[in-house]
């Protein structure tokens, strides 16, 4: 491994200012919380420059960092295809499902699947989402974090560093609820940005400039289109896999959603997801370029995942050390804050509030601390654990692809047709979690077959769905009133065509979602 520099006096200083700071304007904003909307949901009354950064802020977390220099070190920068298509799928969410999602005034997605189906589906769901929080988003992220502060602390164990930071993230967290988190994000998402402008900035003069790596690097790492044979991401897997992916993580994934589902009005909503969605744009030119920059500067790492905090400790001078890693934990904070956060919230509203109904505001609210407080002592033990997958990305996308298509598959058939019902559902779930776990086995443990998870994901899909409109179709339909307002018509297509057409050019965010479409494409094709 290639040896870092250390922390100077005032480096120690800006991260201190940060820390204390940041916890500081948490505590500040956590002072109402009197209610379930507003301890839970912020009010409802979040605009959308909030939304979109804390969208941002709340993605892109220390695995995130790590985990997109390392994967373009190691195979290329086909990895940021996972940022890009987050700006179609954020489209696809505005258009297609915001409306009825903020109409119906859910507080939890798996809320929303009770309404369009039955509570078992919301049961389901909700306890995936709250498996998948500790053991993809909380910890990954804790262990993301852990990984670069042991180059500062080599002789601190590894679960030592990640209870610190739990900790960290978790005061103004349980404190103040969605109000302090979404807040502190804001602040977050701009220094993070901040941040990672310095790195790529001094990554790549290091390297000689822009021409230099284009130059020099080999010219398969630098294209996103990648052959059949990719073992990254292979162009199927690109149009099949990772959109659904992407599907699940920006459309039903409550730590993200959460945001959008506290928007002040359905405009606010689709305006900040669209911001949000123009954010990842960058991406590419900040936080994946730099590590394919890299593989001049340090062409011998012992692991991909070393990449970033090398660039951070080996070409930043002091102060800008300080910013970087401040910058680093605003992503690392921000992301746990999220999934504390959005665990408590799924806890206490769909299972401790329908186990006692009686429960109101300020005995809910005090669930939901209790709830983050535990979701914090398990993310903390779980998360040492992850060094023993390889790497910190495969480990994120493999967990996942195994795990969502039934979610997928109820959402995205519900949503456009209306005769799915409660028992298809049932079926699609019990074929999704069988399906899931014999190709599981098959492809992993036993070895028997070899699929990419990029095919897992929509092989599983398909399957569900068949189950789904099948199961469906031989059973008796739902009551009519069971899916009104939450399944898409091009009635409603119409009605939004005739309110758009008096709204200014700058406020449809048809408009605005075509310009953000035209933006990545050109993106797309330059690097394809």
């Amino acid at each position: 491994m290639v040896p870092v520099a250390g922390m100077a006096w005032v480096d120690y200083a800006i991260v201190a200012v940060y820390l204390i700071g940041i916890v500081s304007l948490g505590l500040y904003l956590a002072r109402r919380h009197s209610s379930t909307e507003d301890f839970f949901l912020a009010s409802r009354g979040t605009t959308w420059p909030v939304i979109g950064l804390a969208l941002l802020a709340s993605n892109i977390s220390s695995t995130t960092l790590i985990g997109l220099a390392g994967a373009a070190y190691g195979t290329g920068i086909s990895v940021y295809n996972y940022e890009w298509m987050a700006a179609a799928v954020l489209v696809f969410f505005c258009v297609f499902f915001l409306p009825f999602l903020l109409r119906s005034k859910v507080y939890t997605l798996p809320e929303f699947l009770e309404r369009r189906y039955s509570g078992l589906a919301r049961t389901y769901f909700s306890g995936l989402t709250l498996f998948l929080n500790l053991v993809v988003d909380t910890a990954s992220a804790l262990y993301g974090g852990a990984l670069l502060f042991k180059l500062l602390l080599p002789d601190v164990p590894l679960w030592e560093i990640v209870i610190v930071l739990a900790v960290s993230a978790g005061i103004y967290t349980i404190a103040g609820g969605l109000r302090a988190v979404i807040y502190t994000e804001t602040i977050q998402a701009v220094l993070l940005l901040t941040a990672s402008c310095v790195i790529a900035v001094r990554t790549f003069l290091k390297a000689g400039g822009w021409d230099a790596v284009m130059g020099a690097v080999d010219p398969a790492k630098l294209s996103l289109i990648r052959p059949l044979s990719d073992a990254a991401v292979p162009w199927p897997g690109l149009l099949t896999g990772v959109p659904l992916l992407g599907f699940y993580f920006w459309c039903t994934n409550q730590f993200m959603v959460q945001r959008v589902l506290s928007a002040k009005d359905e405009n606010h909503g689709r305006w900040g997801s669209l911001f949000a969605g123009a954010l990842k744009l960058p991406v590419l030119f900040l936080m994946v370029l730099p590590g394919t920059a890299a593989i001049l500067l340090y062409p011998n790492l012992k692991s991909p995942d070393l990449v970033f905090p090398t660039l951070l400790f080996g070409l930043l001078p002091a102060g800008l050390v300080g910013l970087a890693v401040a910058g680093f934990m605003s992503a690392l904070m921000s992301s746990i804050a999220s999934t504390f956060n959005s665990a408590s919230t799924l806890f206490t509203m769909d299972f401790v509030r329908r186990w006692r109904p009686e429960m109101q505001g300020a005995a809910l609210v005090r669930v939901g601390r209790m709830a983050t407080l535990a979701m914090a002592v398990a993310a903390m033990a779980w998360a040492p654990q992850i060094e023993h997958f390889g790497s910190l990305w495969k480990y994120l996308q493999v967990v996942i692809a195994y795990t969502v298509p039934p979610v997928m598959a109820l959402y995205l058939v519900g949503i456009f047709w209306r005769r799915a019902n409660a028992a298809g559902a049932a079926a699609c779930i019990a074929a999704g979690v069988l399906g899931g776990a014999a190709l599981f086995v098959a492809n992993t443990v036993l070895d028997v077959v070899s699929i990419h998870f990029l095919y897992v994901a929509p092989l599983l899909f398909v399957l569900c769905a068949i189950v789904l409109v099948l199961v469906s179709l031989a059973t008796a339909p739902d009551a009519a009133e069971k899916s009104a307002g939450l399944v898409w018509t091009p009635a409603f297509f119409r009605e939004e065509s005739v309110r758009l057409a008096h709204e200014p050019f700058w406020r449809n965010y048809r408009v605005l979602a075509g310009l953000l479409l035209a933006a990545t494409a050109i993106i797309v094709y330059t690097f394809r």
